[in-house]
């Protein structure tokens, strides 16, 4: 059986094209297994996983609590809120004193950028990295790209846009990488203030105009404005926002064809998009989610296989 280049899920620019096939061709799989009256395989009944969220999570951690429970594993859950990091104890401690309980693999969100790729350097367990900061959230990347997959065939040739805050996104980051690895020509679209200089170096083209990225592209990533993540104002309004890059069902209609509407979630209806999109046919926001225990499946699975040996 072919398996993974990495040890770790660290982000999408550790892997390779081949990597992101076998995750797909693995959750093609597992996807049927979910599907069935009874949803487990006993892949996993001798593995050991600990999901640590030292950040909110309401999808991510459910999708991968769900994914583990799917594949049988024993599971430890960690809330940051709750433990002794608030009593100082460092990230090194915290996990070390998890493994110590024969932990094979840790599930990390954390809200320092590199705080997964610090871990694997220090740790023996495999880490999967549910997302860094504003760095990397490559699960969110890989079921994105496989969603896109399942309604268009190969991304190869295809146009995607991102839509929003790039600056502080991690999925835009992880989505870049994934979606130009598989050869799809992706440009980004926002504020001025929300695109980061380092844009070109990624390979892609920004459009400041929505219709105009609208009208040249095959599926449209739309991302929430991250507040939480802003110490300073990066634009007028809300309100001025969604005027220049919120979308509607009247914009959808005036299209002359038919696109793909994309969210990560959480959404904020009325700012991003509008109800109306995203509960339309051409949203598959729900497909993303379903999708999303899938792909963690299999990431799961391919790294406990190398556990395994």
């Amino acid at each position: 059986m072919s398996e993974l280049s990495v040890n770790h899920l660290l982000g999408i620019k550790y892997l390779q094209k081949s990597d992101i096939d076998l995750i797909f061709n693995t959750a093609d799989h597992f996807k049927e297994v979910i599907n069935r009256p009874i949803k487990k395989v006993p892949s996993l009944r001798d593995i050991t996983i600990a999901n640590l969220f030292f950040e909110n999570s309401t999808r991510t951690r459910l999708s991968f609590e769900l994914a583990e429970k799917r594949l049988s594993a024993d599971t430890i859950n960690f809330s940051a809120a709750s433990s002794s990091v608030k009593k100082g104890e460092t990230l090194i401690d915290t996990v070390n004193n998890i493994l110590s309980m024969k932990v094979d693999m840790v599930v990390m969100r954390h809200p320092n950028p590199g705080a997964g790729i610090f871990l694997s350097k220090h740790v023996k367990a495999s880490i999967v990295n549910a997302g860094d900061g504003a760095h990397e959230h490559p699960t969110q990347a890989l079921l994105d790209s496989y969603s896109i997959r399942e309604r268009l065939g190969e991304l190869a040739g295809k146009n995607v846009v991102i839509v929003g805050d790039i600056l502080h996104s991690r999925v835009a980051l992880s989505n870049i990488f994934a979606l130009k690895l598989q050869g799809a020509n992706v440009k980004v679209c926002g504020p001025k203030t929300l695109i980061p200089k380092y844009i070109d170096s990624l390979g892609v083209e920004v459009e400041t105009n929505l219709i105009k990225a609208l009208e040249w592209c095959d599926v449209a990533n739309m991302l929430r404005v991250q507040n939480e993540r802003m110490d300073i104002s990066y634009f007028p309004s809300t309100r001025e926002y969604t005027q220049q890059f919120g979308l509607t069902k009247k914009i959808l209609n005036s299209l002359n064809k038919e696109i793909i509407v994309m969210h990560p979630g959480p959404i904020n209806r009325g700012v991003e998009i509008t109800s109306d999109v995203a509960d339309s046919d051409q949203a598959i926001i729900l497909d993303q989610v379903q999708n999303g225990v899938a792909i963690r499946m299999a990431a799961i699975y391919l790294l406990a296989s190398k556990i395994k040996q």
